[in-house]
């Protein structure tokens, strides 16, 4: 199991991190500044002045979820990680690698004052860096931080006080879980089957998932035994809530060749219909799969999707268009 403690800068996480290793048998402290510190020594500099922040960095947050991983599995236990997530994608990335390797996740939030919070940060010793992160901290607390983690104002609270809090909340059961979809990660090559929706003006649906990065078509893995047509229809009434009353037909098929640490695989798009406005207005999002949804444009498509699956989609629809499928390999059409 591991214990996020989430907060902004200057509100105590890891003097309080600290305090709860000595509270909670069996529990070891994991701080991913270590990764980042690590990774300005192995990235060239060209790289590193391309983002503000190393959260930034895919390979930061691959890292984090691939690090604690490997810690659990060495020393078991608990795992207490003081760490700043305040962009809901990459809380959903890193939650949701951990998911995929069957690791809770109890997620708390240190919450002082911002005038206490403020006057902390002014004795740091780069003041308005840290400055620089309470406008994006107070916005993640308006939105999404609040709905996810439990919170525990810190005003009052020594770190020692604040931990005995925590170690409380994990006691009672009051800090619970992390609701968050589980997709175990793929030992070899995969069979997948994505579906596209479209809308009255044929713009086509996008979803974008919390357990993995980077918007998307609705779909997923073909279940052993399961036929793709079949595995589409359930990912779309899983994932949409929309339930197609035939199967859908096929428009593409793609060999994805394996990308490490991915395995790669057979893709397949079908063509799902086209849906009325009322079908659209009752698209659902089923909670921690699904962080958002929209009907795009093929233009609109090409800045939301990631490279490999806009040239997928762009395939899929001209296949649509000619009235007869596609056969792809990495992307390209062959035959």
């Amino acid at each position: 199991m591991i214990i996020w403690i989430n907060g902004a800068f200057g509100a105590g996480k890891t003097s309080a991190a600290r305090d709860l290793v000595e509270l909670i048998p069996n529990s070891t402290l994991f701080d991913p500044e270590v990764i980042g510190r690590g990774l300005r020594h192995l990235l060239p500099q060209k790289h590193l002045d391309e983002v503000s922040d190393f959260q930034d960095l895919t390979i930061w947050r691959r890292l984090v979820v691939d690090a604690a991983a490997a810690l659990l599995h060495e020393v078991g236990g608990v795992l207490v990680v003081p760490m700043t997530l305040l962009r809901q994608e990459y809380r959903d990335e890193i939650f949701g690698g951990l998911a995929a390797r069957r690791i809770a996740v109890r997620h708390v939030l240190l919450t002082p004052a911002e005038t206490i919070l403020r006057a902390r940060i002014a004795g740091l010793p780069a003041p308005e860096w840290a400055y620089d992160h309470i406008e994006p901290y107070r916005a993640a607390l308006a939105g999404w931080l609040t709905r996810d983690a439990h919170p525990v104002d810190t005003s009052a609270l020594t770190p020692y006080e604040t931990a005995e809090r925590i170690a409380e909340a994990v006691r009672s059961s009051d800090l619970g879980l992390c609701d968050i979809v589980q997709t175990p990660e793929p030992t070899s090559e995969t069979l997948a089957s994505g579906v596209l929706l479209f809308d009255e003006r044929d713009r086509v649906l996008l979803v974008d998932p919390t357990y993995k990065p980077g918007w998307e078509f609705p779909g997923g893995i073909v279940e052993s035994g399961e036929a793709p047509a079949v595995a589409g229809v359930r990912e779309v009434a899983e994932e949409t809530g929309i339930r197609l009353d035939r199967l859908p037909s096929l428009l593409l098929i793609d060999w994805e060749e394996a990308q490490p640490p991915g395995y790669g695989g057979m893709r397949l798009l079908f063509d799902g219909g086209r849906l009325d406005s009322a079908a659209t207005e009752r698209v659902l999002l089923p909670g921690p799969e699904l962080r958002d949804c929209r009907f795009v444009t093929e233009q609109e498509a090409a800045s939301l999707l990631p490279p490999v699956r806009y040239e997928r989609l762009r395939w899929a629809l001209r296949a649509r268009r000619q009235g007869r499928p596609l056969y792809l390999e990495a992307g390209v059409p062959v035959g």
